[in-house]
């Protein structure tokens, strides 16, 4: 009957509606960026997604905020990370859970009081770097950057000039001493590293990065 139809100009608009409302929600839900925080307590890993910051060294509120699950030393993910927050309290657990990883953004938090003795941890991809750590009574958090997207018209020069060269790696080796003092974060970078071995003899894990000749590192150090 034709008090029952729905003019199509109606019907048209409920569809538009229907699917702007539908883009919303799946750019909203796009939008919702998880963070992976990593934290040891009592001799167990916790593996968490957060959709927002917690602050430092708050296990429980972790735990109630943020999906966590327990995992084992023999199943940690050395998958890339856009955004890694890492809470450890000794050079071990941050070393199992750090080393040679590739992590983009990456942010350290010391929860504990304990001198940390001379470490060094090669991570791979380091872009940006926040640590933060209590030293003689005061947090101090820091923020350091290794390269931005403003650098790479720079590295595209340097892998032209060396075309040769089928890739760059980049790799940050840490001093975890560095959480014991006031200093401020500091880094330097050597460029066009054919050879880890030739350059650094005395750096732990040397031996471990390839030497073949379609390589070309760029190290920085943070201390």
């Amino acid at each position: 009957m034709p008090g029952s139809m729905i003019p199509i100009s109606c019907h048209k608009h409920h569809l538009l509606l229907v699917g702007f409302l539908g883009f919303c929600i799946n750019s909203f839900a796009r939008g919702q960026k998880n963070n992976t925080l990593i934290f040891t307590k009592e001799n167990t890993i916790r593996n968490c997604s957060c959709s927002a910051d917690i602050h430092d060294c708050d296990y429980s509120l972790a735990n109630l905020m943020c999906s966590c699950k327990t995992i084992l030393p023999s199943t940690i993910d050395r998958a890339s990370h856009r955004d890694l927050t890492i809470w450890f309290t000794d050079t071990s657990g941050l070393g199992m859970l750090l080393n040679f990883t590739v992590v983009h953004h990456l942010k350290l938090s010391l929860c504990g009081t304990t001198p940390l003795p001379t470490e060094y941890l090669a991570i791979l991809g380091l872009q940006k770097l926040r640590i933060n750590s209590e030293v003689k009574g005061q947090f101090l958090e820091q923020n350091l950057t290794i390269y931005n997207s403003s650098d790479d018209e720079m590295r595209d020069k340097m892998k032209v000039q060396h075309k040769d060269r089928q890739m760059f790696l980049y790799i940050s080796v840490l001093d975890t001493s560095l959480f014991n003092r006031h200093s401020l974060l500091k880094s330097y970078s050597v460029e066009n590293v054919s050879s880890i071995t030739d350059h650094f003899p005395s750096l732990p894990y040397s031996d471990v990065f390839s030497t073949t000749s379609n390589k070309s590192y760029v190290v920085t150090f943070i201390y």
